[in-house]
């Protein structure tokens, strides 16, 4: 094409989806840009849904990820409240045409992905109105008018980051709180059994209730049938995961496969790109394909994925997303941060601090490289470890560096 597209459409209108706004419509002032955005919101932060927002510390207009008047500074359409509903890939092999919900069509020579992904739920939920799921802001203020009060008994299924989370806050209002987990530790995919069950005690020493290795049996009109008998509960949350939001898109001829398939340089079709929570790619940092579900990542793929579209299409060369994932969670008072990669068979070595004390840094290892950082509390130990992660450093010569800290 060697030119900017004449349109541009961004699917999404949350991190990923607003960041490759604002790329485009510094980049290419002159090509029209429309944002899709299933939501009736204007792009907000999501990392507040589940702390500050939930609490009722902040209201929803303090998590808006840009000020309300300066929406208005991008020369960039906004379609709220309207889902993409299939890509029809164009004849041309450049872009395609999106259909969406409210029955229109739109055209665009370039496509940014950004649709992120959808909560897991258990069988049954939709018929019960204490059940509820954490990912929307609406979702959040619904869980918040639940538990405000304080006083509540609530049961969260899951573990993970959100489950923690809400987890926390719930307990900070003054409710009665159990976690049921059917793996034998939280956290036991991003860090591992050891890292895992630390955590776990965190929430144990505050008053929660953490049971892993549990198997839910089913829903109830009053709690949660486990295989040892019924766990009341006056509110449920369910964190067991996400699924990218990729079923629109089952027809499009781009390949799926736990999120769309991409280059290394998020292209998954010539002119069409993903980002975000939706985008899986090859990360050459860590010879890995990966699909990460955290804000930084959304927030740089966005960005990228935009200015890789306008290069390719006017004879630059693109570039390749090669990070190093980042992720952080606060729970409680604790703040947790992870650097890297991990995998169940990674040796791990808590190399400075100690759990006892509730401040350590642990490392990753894997293959005799350094492959992640995890710290609780220890955010002047863990940053110096990104460095070492870009350098693909040995693991010996990790813990060496460790072991130099003051």
């Amino acid at each position: 094409m060697e030119r900017s597209p004449k349109r541009i459409a961004v699917v999404g209108a949350s991190l990923a989806g607003l960041r490759a706004a604002e790329t485009l419509s510094q980049r290419v002032p002159k090509t029209e840009v429309v944002v899709i955005g299933a939501e009736p919101h204007r792009p907000y932060d999501r990392p507040p849904l589940s702390k500050k927002l939930l609490s009722g510390e902040w209201e929803p207009e303090r998590i808006q990820l840009r000020p309300a008047n300066s929406f208005d500074e991008l020369d960039v359409e906004w379609r709220f409240g309207v889902a993409a509903t299939r890509l029809e890939p164009a004849a041309s092999g450049t872009g395609g045409t999106l259909h969406l919900s409210d029955g229109s069509c739109l055209e665009a020579e370039g496509i940014v992905i950004a649709t992120g992904a959808s909560p897991r739920r258990l069988a049954g939920q939709s018929q019960f109105g204490h059940v509820h799921v954490l990912r929307t802001l609406d979702d959040a203020m619904a869980v918040r008018a639940a538990i405000g009060a304080g006083g509540q008994s609530v049961v969260v299924i899951g573990a993970g980051f959100i489950g923690l989370e809400v987890a926390a806050t719930a307990k900070q209002l003054n409710n009665q709180v159990t976690v049921l987990e059917g793996a034998i530790a939280p956290l036991i995919r991003g860090l591992g059994e050891e890292m895992g069950t630390a955590i776990a005690d965190v929430h144990r020493a505050r008053g929660i209730d953490v049971r892993c290795g549990v198997q839910v049996e089913s829903l109830t009109k009053t709690g949660v049938q486990l295989s040892e008998g019924h766990l009341d509960a006056d509110l449920i949350v369910v964190g067991i995961g996400v699924v990218p939001a990729t079923q629109w898109l089952d027809d499009s001829g781009l390949e799926l496969r736990d999120g769309i398939v991409c280059d290394e340089t998020l292209q998954a079709a010539p002119g069409i790109y993903a980002a975000g929570d939706v985008a899986r790619w090859p990360n050459p940092l860590f010879d890995e394909e990966m699909r990460v579900e955290h804000w930084t990542n959304a927030a740089e793929q966005g960005a990228l994925a935009a200015n890789n579209l306008i290069d390719l299409a006017t004879g630059k060369t693109p570039v390749p997303y090669g990070p190093v994932p980042f992720f952080w969670s606060d729970q409680f008072d604790q703040r947790i941060q992870f650097l890297g990669r991990s995998s169940p068979d990674d040796e791990v070595i808590v190399a400075a601090g100690s759990v006892a004390e509730g401040k350590f840094l642990a490392l990753y290892g894997r293959n005799g490289r350094l492959h992640g950082a995890f710290g609780l509390n220890a955010p002047r130990w863990v940053m110096p470890m990104r460095k070492q992660l870009l350098s693909r450093v040995s693991f010996n010569d990790a813990l060496a560096f460790v072991a130099s800290f003051p």
